[in-house]
């Protein structure tokens, strides 16, 4: 069989380009913030900007000829159309239409004028096209037509005063030939030699010639263009439109959201995206909890029919069951960062939960002894038991060795929570041989020991589990833990002989907070008379055929511990 080579995930260029779109629009305030500033920019233009007007007159030019009729005449003969558009912009064009145009009541100057000329000439074309912009259409036009005029009337001075310049030249060749040509001829006579008769003709022949060019030169057509398009007064103002410019200014917005989005981003500690989060860590990703939106519905998410919350626990703890190094120990310690330890609480009696349901003896070890609050979450739900024969005989009464709960689970069975209690010395009470004892009754076949710990970055606590409970879970919000703290605790663990078993990630506890008003704000649109019926929960799915929903049917074995 043909090998199949895949790219591996990190050099697959797509997924990568998703994951960074994906990353930017997490800060969908700075789009925002962006596309606001871009469409109120665009408005701002549309609307304070001055109304301007262009008017557009064509003037085709041509040079002096003498018969424009004759075979093979041509009019662009010695034309550079790139030094007729310099003349065109002149300040002597321009003063010739600034002249024109003071004598019908524009009072303008010439350099004001040419500020709002733009000369063009079309490709392959002898034609020059005047373009002016103006406050009116009238004012436009006008000055457009002018500005063309001048140019033409320029041109034709300029034609006529070399044709003049020219027919002087000649004629100053002419006058010393006519002087020599009087006195031959009052030297000839009957007698007179052949040389003076022929210096006579030649002389002759040469005030012809030069009386043949002046005669050319005056009888040339020496028309400078014509103005083939005459300039109208604009119907409509220049320039883009309000909607063309509010769809201009969307666009430049939305980059320039996007580029502070990545700005932010570049300079943003806390972890991208999933890849990261793995790659930071050196450990995978066990699973991404649902928001669950059912306000007061307790700490426990297994036992409430259809809650995806309990699917997602069911499924980390079957993905931890087979996990080799968890099936040789099946210690867990489980932990968050820093911060609120709520959600790494919520984890570890779920997974307590789950275990349970498989038909394993579980074992929740509560080793938050700084603000131990989870026998007060799990309420009605935990009961007394009585403590092992060995506790009573060791201990004195004090964590771990006092009161034992059990823990009901409706509908999935039931786990054991030792819970934790305001202790003088928290190292001392967590190294203690009990606390080995309790760690140690996961030796049993089918035993399973949960042990949480405080932030592993706050407190010391869980640094100190590691020797005993070697696996580790990291529960946390992608959206708030930094990379840094991850690499921080994958150091930390490895040199104190633990491992990181994986990560689980909650949603933020901000959108859990706006998602549980809701409920409240419709109770009391209800008016608050008489019993509030029971609101269907949200994320409740229908029957999807997920292998997860079974978990809690199946009994798993785990391998006994090596000896």
């Amino acid at each position: 069989m043909t090998p199949v080579n895949r790219v591996p995930d990190d050099h697959d260029e797509p997924a990568l380009l998703r994951d960074q779109f994906r990353q930017l629009l997490r800060y969908r305030a700075l789009l925002a913030v962006g596309v606001v500033v871009g469409l109120l920019g665009g408005g701002y233009l549309a609307l304070a900007g001055e109304k301007t007007y262009t008017a557009t007159g064509e003037v085709q030019v041509r040079s002096a000829i003498a018969d424009p009729f004759a075979a093979g005449a041509t009019a662009d003969k010695g034309i550079n159309i790139g030094s007729e558009r310099q003349t065109a912009v002149s300040d002597t064009v321009g003063t010739l239409a600034a002249g024109t145009l003071l004598k019908e009541g524009d009072d303008v100057t010439a350099r004001k004028l040419l500020a709002g000329l733009q000369v063009t000439n079309p490709p392959n074309t002898l034609t020059l096209r005047f373009s002016y912009t103006g406050a009116t259409p009238e004012q436009s036009r006008a000055r457009a037509e002018a500005l063309a005029r001048a140019y033409l009337a320029h041109r034709k001075a300029r034609t006529e005063e070399s044709i003049e310049n020219m027919a002087g030249g000649y004629r100053a060749q002419l006058k010393p030939l006519e002087e020599k040509r009087d006195l031959l001829e009052e030297q000839a006579g009957a007698g007179a030699a052949d040389d003076v008769t022929s210096a006579r003709a030649n002389i002759i022949v040469s005030i012809s010639e030069l009386s043949r060019k002046i005669s050319e030169l005056k009888a040339l057509d020496t028309t400078p263009g014509y103005l083939n398009k005459k300039p109208v007064a604009p119907t409509s103002p220049t320039g883009a439109g309000l909607p063309l410019l509010l769809g201009l200014g969307g666009v430049v917005g939305l980059a320039l959201g996007l580029l502070l989005s990545w700005v932010r981003l570049v300079f943003d500690p806390a972890v991208r995206s999933d890849r990261e989060l793995v790659r930071s860590l050196g450990a995978p990703l066990l699973g991404t909890l649902p928001r669950e939106r059912t306000a007061g519905a307790g700490l426990l998410a297994i036992g409430r029919g259809g809650s995806r919350l309990a699917e997602e626990y069911r499924a980390v703890a079957f993905r931890l069951a087979y996990d080799p190094s968890f099936a040789e120990s099946r210690r867990l310690l489980v932990t968050a960062p820093r911060g609120d330890n709520a959600e790494a609480a919520a984890a570890a009696a779920n997974l307590a939960a789950a275990f349970a349901e498989m038909g394993r003896d579980v074992l929740l070890v509560e080793a938050d002894l700084r603000t131990p609050t989870l026998a007060k979450e799990l309420g009605s739900a935990a009961h007394e038991t009585r403590s092992p024969r060995w506790a009573a005989d060791e201990g004195d009464g004090s964590w771990p060795t006092g009161s034992r709960s059990g823990v009901d689970v409706p509908g999935s069975g039931a786990f054991t929570l030792i819970p934790g209690t305001v202790v003088d010395n928290v190292p001392r009470a967590l190294t203690s041989p009990p606390v080995g004892r309790i760690v140690g009754e996961a030796d049993s076949p089918g035993t399973v020991v949960i042990v949480l710990a405080p932030p592993v970055l706050a407190y010391a606590d869980a640094v100190a589990l590691v020797d005993r409970v070697t696996g580790v879970m990291i529960v946390c919000d992608p959206r708030e833990v930094h990379r840094s703290d991850l690499e921080r605790i994958r150091e930390i663990i490895s040199a104190s002989g633990g491992s990181v078993l994986g990560a689980l990630l909650h949603p933020s506890r901000r959108r859990l907070r706006r998602a549980e008003r809701r409920p409240k704000s419709a109770r009391r649109r209800s008016g608050g008379s008489g019993p509030t019926p029971p609101t269907p929960e949200p994320d409740t799915p229908e029957t999807t055929g997920d292998p997860t929903e079974t978990l809690g049917l199946r009994s798993l074995t785990l391998p006994a511990p090596r000896r």
